[in-house]
């Protein structure tokens, strides 16, 4: 698989936190290559914004014709878009890209409450969101937009992120127009607590158009998104003093990038004495991060693989876990293959959806889905 080519139209974070360092940094985590049209320069932290430089409508087009005319594109991602002049432009220049993926985050106003784009602005989105695949607003942005029935008058997808609502669940709704598509789809997870919230619009908005690059539909690149979003928060240390940076580079083995390629990140081994086999593995220096009882027990390696110790009267080899893009899809075309499953994919209490089958010499292959629930349950302990 070649390099997906992702293009970025947006604004700079001097604090690393959002806006192009945000994106560059999800893209490459994402596996894509990060290109850039760069639509103003702000001085910030994470305690807010100090001063706004929009670039000239020139400049920015002719960083997008030197990157388009070189390297090429294969999906666009536009943050914050600087003046209605640029947007206009902006808009002329992508309507020459037809069948390329855009996704189209309207940042109207920074984390901190600074305003990012003046009514003129605002005015001229209409343009770029009938020009987008989907348009990512925040709840406050979706209001100001006029409502997602609105919008959608305009756009062909919205989705609305659900993380300025109320309540221990945070809800995700894509609303779709159009026949054959579902009008809504809606993803669920717990709110995550903590300041590293910094540049989780930009972040999500660059992993769909990443996934979308990948040929993953619509609804799996949001689902993929939202994992690398949340997972980023969850690895995040607090760095400054207001709303601060994700960690997007500490999302190493917890996306498989390809439907069809397994991903070695965990293996279990059996053990006769958990308590034992928990002090062996922290002085090798493994970090122990689950404690299930006294039958189970989970460490992170360096690069994010994970090792597990169980106590197990049925099995006394070790267990291997290869994670998949989709094991909906993997699995019956193994099938088709010829190879056969002791087990069929199933959703097990701690989080993680698996399929089971053996090798040739009787040891366990586990293929599974995972997300957050590998390195960040619920359960984890010694912090992260």
């Amino acid at each position: 698989m070649t390099t997906p080519r992702i293009l970025i139209v947006a604004g700079s974070d001097s604090g690393g936190g959002a806006g192009i360092q945000a994106d560059i940094k999800t893209a490459t985590m994402l596996g894509c290559h990060a290109m850039t049209a760069i639509t103003a320069v702000t001085a910030q932290n994470t305690l807010g914004v100090d001063a706004v430089h929009a670039v000239p409508v020139d400049i920015v087009i002719a960083q997008i014709d030197a990157v388009v005319r070189d390297i090429g594109v294969d999906a666009i991602k536009i943050g914050m878009i600087g003046s209605a002049r640029t947007a206009h432009a902006v808009a002329d220049k992508l309507a020459e890209l037809p069948g390329v993926p855009i996704v189209f985050d309207p940042v109207m106003i920074a984390s901190s409450g600074a305003r990012l784009a003046d009514e003129a602005t605002i005015a001229a989105f209409d343009r770029l969101m009938a020009l987008a695949t989907v348009t990512t607003p925040n709840l406050p942005e979706a209001k100001a937009l006029g409502g997602v029935a609105a919008m959608l008058g305009k756009a062909r997808a919205v989705l609305e992120k659900g993380g300025h609502g109320e309540g221990e669940v945070v809800i995700d709704r894509l609303h779709q127009s159009g026949s054959g598509a579902p009008p809504v789809i809606e993803w669920s997870g717990p709110r995550i607590d903590g300041m590293a919230t910094h540049g989780t619009g930009c972040t999500l908005s660059t992993g769909i158009a990443c996934e979308l690059a990948k040929e993953w539909t619509l609804p799996e690149a949001i689902g993929r998104a939202r994992d690398f979003v949340r997972i980023s928060m969850l690895g995040a240390n607090e760095l400054g003093r207001g709303a601060g940076p994700m960690a997007q580079q500490g999302v190493r083995l917890d996306l498989n990038q390809s439907r069809w390629s397994p991903m070695l990140n965990q293996v279990t081994v059996p053990a006769d004495d958990v308590a034992a086999s928990e002090h062996f593995y922290r002085l090798l220096g493994l970090k122990q991060i689950v404690r299930s009882s006294r039958r189970y027990a989970r460490f992170e390696t360096e690069g994010g693989a994970t090792f597990s110790i169980e106590m197990t009267e049925e099995r006394k080899r070790p267990l291997v876990f290869f994670e998949v893009g989709d094991l909906g899809v993997i699995v019956p075309f193994l099938k088709g293959q010829g190879l056969s499953f002791t087990q069929e994919p199933v959703d097990r209490p701690w989080g993680w959806r698996e399929a089971r089958l053996l090798d040739p010499a009787g040891n366990e292959v586990c293929l599974y889905q995972a997300g957050e629930m590998r390195r960040f349950p619920p359960w984890r302990i010694g912090g992260g």
